[in-house]
């Protein structure tokens, strides 16, 4: 049974990526800020930004594959904090590649970057399409992989990047867009009451996939052979913030009221950005089998 390693895996996609590689047969360990049980998965502490306890972790697993969730993950918080983003982004991963390359046997390492990479486009995006990131955020993934590239090339490690676009699902902290909007609708319909729901910019349209179609990609491309290759991975199909607020409403009874609060409008905002995912359907098989309304009804839910 093959060892895998998750790094920042009291995240959002932790639970869920432990899960899908536990589904195909991986046994695995997990690395967070703070020791806890997640699933049925022990989660040692360490905090990346400490060299020799990321090597002392990766030494104790001798893991066949490290996948590298922890990131400062949120855009508009890496506004807030641009140095606490490159450290724990880009520093955060050399001490993840630092340790694998000692290792006698080098195992397999996955970067998740993202679709805030590229320049802004009105068409889908591709795996071509310019890296030139406005936010912080973006810069430090686009770091990221050109360190990838460099131990790659240097160290003959195997490293895989990945592209995805935005994911949600049940578990994403509130400060993301998303469910911030289901937790505040849920809490009017509890109240059963009319009240006022507060929102950023709503005249952006972007690419939501379900979190499980995110992780079940990230096997996929780990159990490739080609680690040269980077895949974008998202829905293909780019909805406006408006059009899902609305749906996410009309799941309420209550008449609810929307209100822009200037503190939720970020600096910089590309009006659309949408997944051109042909590649990995093409090489590897991969498509969504989730919507992105799918993933609104169960947060929904969650917040009932």
């Amino acid at each position: 049974m093959k060892k895998v390693l998750i790094f920042g895996m009291g995240g959002f996609a932790g639970a869920y990526l432990a899960q899908e590689l536990q589904t195909h047969g991986y046994e695995v360990h997990g690395s967070d800020l703070h020791a806890k049980l997640i699933g049925n998965v022990s989660v040692i502490a360490a905090d990346l930004l400490d060299a020799e306890a990321v090597e002392k972790i990766v030494c104790g697993v001798k893991p066949d594959a490290i996948i590298n969730l922890a990131a400062v993950s949120s855009v508009g918080q890496s506004w807030g904090m641009p140095q606490t983003t490159i450290q724990v982004n880009v520093v955060g991963s050399l001490n993840i590649l630092e340790a694998a390359r000692k290792l006698d046997k080098k195992p397999k390492v996955m970067f998740i970057g993202s679709s805030e990479e590229y320049v802004g486009s009105d068409e889908p995006m591709n795996e071509n399409t310019p890296l030139d990131a406005n936010n912080p955020y973006g810069i430090s993934k686009i770091v990221q992989e050109r360190f990838a590239k460099l131990y790659r090339e240097q160290y003959g490690l195997k490293i895989y990047c990945v592209r995805p676009f935005n994911h949600t699902g049940v578990g994403q902290r509130d400060s993301f867009v998303l469910p911030s909007f289901c937790k505040q609708v849920a809490e009017i319909e509890r109240s059963g009451r009319p009240g006022v729901i507060k929102v950023g910019n709503l005249a952006v349209r972007r690419d939501f996939s379900h979190v499980k179609d995110i992780v079940r990609a990230y096997r996929m491309i780990l159990e490739s052979d080609d680690d040269t290759q980077i895949y974008n991975v998202g829905s293909g199909k780019a909805y406006g913030l408006d059009e899902l607020l609305n749906y996410i409403i009309a799941l309420s009874r209550q008449q609810i009221t929307v209100a822009m609060e200037p503190s939720r409008v970020r600096p910089t905002d590309t009006p659309v950005i949408c997944c051109d995912y042909s590649k990995i359907e093409k090489e590897l098989g991969w498509k969504p089998e989730y919507t992105v309304f799918d993933a609104l009804e169960e947060l929904y839910e969650s917040y009932l």
